[in-house]
């Protein structure tokens, strides 16, 4: 009994207090209004940050306020979020009732403006219910609203609902004609989170539509924009649409990767809103409610003490006692079945996403197989078109059969050219580049390459102009071929696109931390310049634009994408600016390492520079192993044109034995033959001879089995098919250097 009494006078107290400061409220309506205003932002706030306790709490409290002081707007307002909340937490059908209830108070009163974004949360709930038709009436009646009220943010964003639910109804048209209405109204306003998500949806639309240029420009726009201002749950809808995009493209690698960012997104933003949304606090607030009515009981209870009615007080400490269990036994089963329910609907999307990861990554490997694999097929065959081409070119063809032989060449040539492109580009992709830092002369390099191609140049009679800052050192450790790579391609694309012009190469400073520059190099011409519906494209591989244009100009179309692909491997970016018929300027900005003179070291060329004329090649014997016909008879003729006498194999067996047999100045070995490959003869060659010179004559990716050329022993690589001038010089140069040792001192 004495218990008893405590509790009462505890809560009698704060009943008094709660009274005396509800008093100051009731006798101001300023304050009473300011109150209720400040529990419904602050509910709207907690709700945009999932606590969805807090925000019922806050509600609550705005909706006592509100019915005391007999505010009917504020009170239709609070249902109408209620009814957002419950939509957020899935309870629908009490959604339906507490919109329904803000509706009847609204209409009452013609709020129109809360009214329209009444109607609004109530297209959101049919459209959770899949009911996108009655959805679709709900949003135009927000619409009609929101127009009537000159509301530009709602309209946006009511407009934004439409479009999509038409795109649920597989209206594509309508929905983007929609949503395009959307994107004017948040761009005119600077509404920047409804510009984003409706960028993102527009490009899903247009990839409906079989537009994927326009989808994948919108959606990269929009997570651009919702990165930029940290719009999580934008972002994360933006990364999914950008993977289904590169999916329906086959850009299979770029597709994975916003799909593993996507997964790392939805996990983060998943812990957050079960954090918030926890069903401890809802059932914390079933107990407060509890809590609350067992107050009221004390109080009753302090009358029946008054009036020794025992009968009463075992009776309202048994109703309290009931009532208490009964909520924590609803919200223990509640919260239970909430949580089955979320971690199988988590565990079933967890399953969706590893099966589409899966198979994107299984898409771009094989992918990658089927390029390596097709272009060392075409290799092979290549061999024999370039060396039966140049051959026929020496032997004297009748005059009017040079110009097909020529155009067989040059064929030749572009599709060698198109196959390198194309797997420099899936190394790119797979990442199988790696860079290779070396001391260097970066302005010697430079004006080196502007050296090479100034015959191209002149044909066009287009002059090349360097200008390297004088104020910045000219030696640096970076990976020399990918910039020269990158130069190459740049200055070759402004040669091939000017006549009679000037072409400008600049290199200067724009930051320095310690030994690490940033430099920046620009390409500049005055050539025949890029439209801007081309330069939104032009570094991706076989875009329509660089199509048509390499069937004018010639070139493979891939130049542009290998040199992004170079410059984001270097930590670099590339930009570029043009204008139609005056010109266009690429520039890019890498880090490269400051060293000092002394360490700076040139690569110096491979090649024989000497004159053949100086050898004894009387005494020279070759071995050819090649399992090919056709390519035995071509590299016969080639070593006897060099006066080179050769032995020919189809095998490595009998390779070996030859070899054992016989004393030979330089073995060219293929490397796929029947029995032993290349690599396994090379490898007994090497067990009872270290010092022969073993060339591998190969059509396989160079990169790709380096280590395995090392590992066997080859003294050089010389890649098929192969220019006939720098095949001879690697003989002749293995030739000298043998001479040069042999020689008595």
């Amino acid at each position: 009994m004495y218990l008893i009494k405590k509790y009462i006078f505890i809560a009698l107290m704060l009943l008094s207090i709660t009274a005396s400061s509800q008093k100051n409220i009731d006798n101001d309506p300023e304050l009473l209004q300011n109150s209720i205003n400040y529990h419904i932002a602050q509910s709207q706030i907690e709700l945009d940050n999932f606590n969805y306790y807090k925000a019922q709490k806050n509600l609550d409290e705005a909706l006592s306020l509100a019915e005391q002081s007999n505010n009917k707007k504020s009170i239709g307002i609070i249902y109408a979020i209620k009814g957002r909340l419950q939509l957020s937490i899935d309870d629908t059908d009490k959604a339906i009732k507490s919109l329904t209830n803000a509706i009847e108070i609204q209409r009452v009163i013609n709020d129109n403006e809360n009214i329209g974004t009444s109607y609004k949360i109530f297209g959101d709930v049919y459209v959770a219910k899949k009911n996108y038709n009655q959805a679709l009436d709900y949003y135009r009646s927000a619409k009609s609203k929101f127009e009537e009220e000159s509301l530009d943010k709602e309209l946006a964003d009511v407009l934004l609902c439409e479009g999509k639910t038409y795109f649920k109804l597989k209206n594509y048209k309508k929905s983007r004609d929609i949503i395009e209405q959307a994107i004017a109204l948040a761009k005119n306003d600077d509404l920047l989170e409804t510009q984003s998500d409706a960028l993102i949806a527009h490009g899903l639309v247009h990839s409906k539509l079989s537009n994927n240029d326009k989808a994948l420009t919108y959606a990269l726009e929009g997570v651009e924009l919702a990165k930029n201002n940290k719009l999580s749950n934008i972002l994360n809808d933006g990364y999914l649409a950008l993977s289904e995009i590169y999916n329906n493209i086959e850009d299979y690698k770029s597709s994975r990767d916003y799909l593993n960012a996507y997964v790392q997104l939805t996990d983060s933003l998943t812990n957050l809103k079960r954090t918030n949304s926890s069903k401890d606090q809802e059932t914390q607030y079933l107990l407060n409610e509890a809590n609350q009515k067992n107050t009221e009981m004390f109080q009753k209870l302090e009358k029946a003490e008054d009036d020794n009615s025992l009968s009463t007080l075992i009776s309202i400490l048994s109703v309290a006692l009931i009532t208490i269990l009964s909520l924590l036994t609803l919200s223990l089963y509640k919260n239970n079945n909430i949580r089955l329910k979320t971690n199988n609907m988590l565990h079933k999307k967890n399953g969706e996403l590893i099966i589409a990861k899966e198979k994107a990554e299984l898409a771009s490997k094989t992918k990658a197989n089927f390029l390596s694999t097709v272009t060392h097929e075409l290799r092979t065959p290549l061999y024999a078109v370039t060396g039966l081409s140049n051959m026929l070119l020496e032997e004297n063809p009748k005059p009017e059969q040079v110009q097909h032989l020529k155009s067989l060449k040059f064929s030749g040539d572009y599709l060698l050219t198109f196959i390198n492109d194309i797997l420099q580009i899936n190394k790119i992709e797979a990442n199988k580049v790696d860079i290779e830092p070396e001391p260097f002369n970066l302005k010697k390099k430079i004006s080196n390459i502007i050296l090479a191609l100034n015959n191209s140049a002149q044909d066009n009679n287009v002059k090349l102009h360097l200008d390297f800052d004088k104020n910045l050192p000219e030696n640096f450790i970076a990976d020399q071929l990918k910039i020269s790579q990158i130069l190459i391609n740049l200055i070759g694309n402004s040669i091939k696109f000017t006549k009679d012009g000037d072409i400008w190469i600049r290199i200067y400073k724009i930051e320095e931390q310690g030994k690490i520059y940033t430099l920046r190099f620009e390409v500049e011409d005055n050539g025949i310049g890029i439209s801007q519906e081309k330069q939104d494209n032009m570094f991706e591989s076989f875009s329509q634009g660089s199509i048509q244009i390499n069937r004018k100009y010639g070139g493979t179309g891939l130049g542009l994408s290998i040199v992004k692909g170079l410059i984001d491997i270097l930590k670099g970016k590339i930009y570029v600016k043009s204008v139609l018929d005056k010109g266009t300027t690429f520039y890019f900005e890498i880090p490269l390492e400051y060293t000092p003179i002394e360490e700076a070291k040139e690569v110096k060329t491979a090649y024989f520079s000497g004159n053949s004329s100086d050898l004894d090649l009387k005494n020279v014997k070759i071995l050819v192993v090649e399992d090919n016909k056709i390519n035995q008879m071509i590299t016969k003729k080639i070593l006897t044109k060099m006066d080179l006498k050769c032995d020919i194999v189809d095998n490595g067996e009998d390779a070996v034995d030859m070899i054992k047999a016989n004393k030979y100045d330089i073995v060219l070995m293929d490397i796929h033959m029947p029995g032993i490959s290349g690599i396994e003869a090379t490898k007994i060659v090497r067990s009872f001879d270290k010092e022969q010179i073993i060339f591998a004559l190969t059509a396989v990716t160079i990169e790709d089995k380096m280590h395995e050329f090392e590992e066997a022993g080859f003294t050089d690589i010389i890649p098929k098919p192969f220019k006939q001038e720098e095949f001879e010089k690697k003989l002749y140069n293995a030739l000298a250097a043998k001479n040069s040792t042999s020689a008595p001192a």
